[in-house]
């Protein structure tokens, strides 16, 4: 069985962490061009698991959007140095709807 590999995508401050423990890392600015790129190196590698900064996730998810009905790559969100828009809580909240059925994260 050939073992899941794991991504992370954003800023190199955010991506730094993830390289000390074994994952692949892809540092990019702020140009869409240079997101949507990368996230597209990352989806013919066939990575599993994608971690994405929460600053580049809408550019990203141009990308990402196409494979959200796929098994792969499954790709988690997540807020960093820069003050949390609600994109990494809107996101995580589709993929537990998708897992579950049940929309956990609804205001009541």
């Amino acid at each position: 069985m050939e073992q899941a590999r794991v991504a992370a995508i954003g800023d190199a401050d955010f991506v730094m962490p993830f390289s000390t423990l074994g994952v692949d890392t892809f540092p990019v600015g702020q140009k869409e061009g240079d997101i949507t790129e990368n996230a597209r190196k990352i989806v013919r590698s066939k990575y599993a698991l994608v971690v994405v900064a929460e600053n580049i996730a809408k550019a990203a998810d141009e990308v990402f959007i196409e494979y959200e009905n796929e098994p792969t790559p499954c790709t988690v969100v997540v807020p960093f140095t820069t003050e949390s828009k609600g994109y990494a809580t809107e996101a995580l909240g589709k993929i537990l709807k998708m897992a579950t059925g049940i929309d956990i994260m609804q205001s009541t």
